[in-house]
């Protein structure tokens, strides 16, 4: 076993392996200490909690690692990835919103292959309404959306959830009402392709797109049109209805 004095005896691969486990770790352990806020001081704490450290700690980050790697930053934004083609952005936004998609199911599956379907489910709902609040926290403060900015507010987030640069999605508005089809979902039309039934999301979905749109604006009501288990018909795979009473 190798010191870790005696690093330096490493090969250049196992450097290059250890320097990802150290990103790793260190991904886990800031994950940790978010929810820990979350489990100590509740949800909306710890989004605030997480901004103020993130607005802090990023910065310090970024140009210690441009400094050792040797590549340019601008407003802590790499450059390299500042000045790629639009087309290639866009490309990176939804590789990074694919890799998020398959990390989430390979989590589900792996709780699921070392459990069952019920625990695997209960965990999925639980991070849902989790993960909800906390991305429709991120967009409010990028697009400086208000607190109460009704259906408008809940409209305009709605483009900027990882799940949009994956799956394709449809909004349609009504005076009092907002309807949003997930006209192709990345998952189900998986295992539509294999001759598969609908994963039965429901559950999840009550708990996402109600916590997402609440987090937009408290005042918003979220009903499920139809969602898998539900029947639906073969342009959409489920729809929600939002409005303010």
């Amino acid at each position: 076993m190798t010191k870790p004095d005696e690093l330096e005896n490493l090969s250049q691969l196992e450097l290059a392996k250890l320097a990802i486990d150290f990103l790793r770790r260190s991904v886990l352990h800031y994950g940790l200490w978010f929810n820990e806020v979350r489990h100590q001081l509740g949800l909306d704490e710890a989004l605030k909690t997480e901004a103020e450290v993130f607005a802090k700690y990023y910065p310090v980050a970024i140009k210690r690692l441009a400094g050792i790697i040797g590549f340019q930053v601008d407003n802590d934004i790499p450059l390299s990835l500042a000045r790629m083609p639009r087309e290639k952005i866009l490309a990176f936004i939804e590789g990074v919103a694919a890799n998020w998609l398959a990390g989430d199911g390979i989590w589900f599956q792996a709780v699921e292959n070392r459990q069952e379907m019920f625990t695997a489910k209960r965990c999925n709902d639980t991070c849902w309404s989790q993960f909800s609040p906390l991305e429709a926290y991120r967009i409010k403060e990028m697009l400086k959306l208000p607190d109460m900015g009704g259906l408008d507010s809940l409209e305009n987030a709605l483009g900027y959830r990882l799940y949009s640069r994956i799956n394709q999605q449809s909004i349609e508005r009504h005076d009092d009402s907002l309807i949003f089809r997930m006209v192709n979902c990345r998952v189900q039309y998986a295992r539509k392709r294999k001759g598969l039934q609908d994963y039965p999301c429901k559950s999840g979905g009550m708990v996402e797109y109600a916590s997402f749109a609440r987090a937009i604006d408290p005042k918003i009501k979220t009903e499920c049109i139809a969602c898998p288990p539900d029947s639906h018909p073969d342009d959409w795979f489920c729809a929600w209805k939002f409005y303010v009473p």
